[in-house]
């Protein structure tokens, strides 16, 4: 069971400094809203948005909460279904009941993208390179931002792990990793980096039983490289903290490859749901395991309702609620008449950019956090394209993407190119979330100009095998994307 996460200073939500740019109200207008419960659910999420996430609000009761939406009470409740599932707010019965403005965590988010990135096939390796991208700058940033606070946090996380050790089981490595991404102050960050985290622990839960004597031995390992990374920290010595959180990571992959069956093709991760989790969203993780354990057979019938009730023994108002998930997060969708039932869908990223950045709102990551991240993850891919630079294909996309339009396309491009699945769901949720974009192209005429010339540049750098001066370019046309 993973371990509850650390508490650490707050960088956004309620209590976040009033000078923290957010990405609100921008940050939701591009994702799908879909029928009308999710049309309502979303204005309801944009309020509190819009409001400054006032946790504990009653935003009204069921019956007034119809009135102002003008829809029937189905649709309502359609609608609060799928806001208490991304953790925004959660209906309360009875007497002063209401719906309440809640904290959400970067559960939904998680859920959300490991149902994208399970259908599109990712790897141990793609995990590990997405972590080995986002948390050494994290840690540069935590150990410059270093309070005594954050000394005695650091250290009572190394504590409670020493006396865990013995401990059966696999526990979650959450607690450190996550930590040193809070103390770095960049929300985004830190958000994507518990995602990463929560997907290796959701693999590590399915690797091969050990004994208890090797368990012991291997959390003794990590316990020693967490603790070689904190006092590097702590001391200011970020390229010891940095060496030393890249091979902790690499040898954490090696040995979840070793331990899984099939570890070198994609993941096939179990949707295990946090406790308290309703009935309905524990049933559409069951069907949905059950759709990537046959490998996402795309138009696939699951069967009629009739056939599913039984399948899963539940009431007919729980199927419906969680063929509802599963609709919104584009994993099957239910066919009406003679010969329907439950198709298999191919999913898309629009759910993990809802989810995304309703709990950046709520962090108030600003557009400077947005932009490190983007960088750590443009810069990292660059590697690969600059290695696969001779195969044809390549260069023509590149070519291609200089092309198009909008210019930011090219950026996009250049991340696919590298062929991890993750880097690029990461940066079609930063795209989506991009604050201002069509004022800033409007204030500047001659800016696509630029940045075409530019992206030319960065591409005879890759073409030619220099990837310094293609990181020196690429980093060059962000800070302009920026000042733009």
């Amino acid at each position: 069971m993973a371990t509850p996460a650390a508490k650490v200073p707050p960088t956004g939500g309620a209590d976040a400094p009033s000078h923290v740019p957010a990405v609100l109200p921008e940050i939701r207008s591009g994702v799908r809203a879909g029928a009308l419960g999710a049309r309502v659910a979303q204005r309801i999420e944009d309020e509190i948005v819009h409001s400054g996430w006032p946790v504990g609000r009653n935003l009204g009761s069921e019956q007034e909460l119809q009135d102002r939406h003008g829809v029937s009470k189905s649709v309502l409740r359609e609608a609060v279904r799928l806001v208490e599932h991304h953790g925004v707010a959660r209906m309360r019965r009875g007497p002063g009941g209401g719906l309440f403005v809640t904290a959400p965590d970067v559960a939904p988010a998680a859920r959300a993208m490991v149902t994208y990135l399970d259908y599109v096939g990712t790897t141990v390796d793609d995990l590990t390179d997405a972590r080995l991208l986002l948390e050494p700058p994290a840690v540069v940033l935590a150990s410059e931002r270093l309070t005594e606070e954050g000394v005695r946090l650091l250290r009572g996380l190394l504590g409670q792990e020493a006396r865990r050790r013995a401990e059966p089981g696999i526990w979650s490595q959450d607690p450190v990793h996550t930590a040193l991404c809070e103390l770095s102050g960049n929300p985004a960050l830190l958000a994507f980096t518990e995602v990463l985290t929560r997907l290796t622990d959701r693999y590590a839960h399915t690797a091969r039983r050990k004994s208890k004597a090797e368990a012991v031995r291997n959390k003794e390992v990590a316990g020693r490289s967490h603790a070689v990374i904190v006092e590097a920290v702590i001391a200011g010595d970020t390229g010891r903290a940095c060496a030393a959180l890249t091979e902790h990571l690499r040898e954490a992959a090696g040995w979840l490859k070793q331990n899984r069956p099939g570890a070198d093709g994609p993941i096939a991760w179990q949707l295990l749901e946090a406790p308290g989790a309703k009935l309905s969203e524990l049933v559409a993780a069951r069907i949905q395991d059950t759709i990537a354990a046959d490998g996402w057979p795309v138009g696939a019938l699951l069967g009629s309702e009739a056939d599913l009730l039984d399948r899963y023994g539940t009431s007919r108002a729980v199927l419906r609620e969680a063929v509802r998930l599963l609709e919104h997060h584009g994993v099957a969708r239910m066919r009406r008449g003679p010969g329907g039932g439950l198709l298999v869908t191919a999913p898309d990223p629009a759910a993990s950019i809802d989810s995304m950045a309703l709990y950046l709102g709520h962090r108030r990551a600003g557009a400077e956090h947005l932009r490190a991240v983007r960088e750590a993850i443009e810069l990292g891919a660059l590697g690969p394209v600059t290695a696969r630079r001779g195969e044809p294909e390549t260069a023509v996309r590149l070519e291609a993407a200089v092309r198009g339009e909008p210019p930011a396309a090219f950026h996009d491009e250049l991340v696919h190119l590298a062929g991890n699945p993750v880097l690029t769901l990461f940066l079609r949720i930063l795209s989506a979330l991009r604050p201002g974009r069509a004022g800033a192209d409007a204030a500047r005429p001659h800016a696509a100009g630029g940045r075409e010339r530019a992206h030319r540049e960065v591409v005879a750098a890759i073409l030619a095998g220099d990837e310094s001066l293609a990181r020196h370019r690429v980093r060059r046309d962000l800070t302009a994307c920026h000042a733009w």
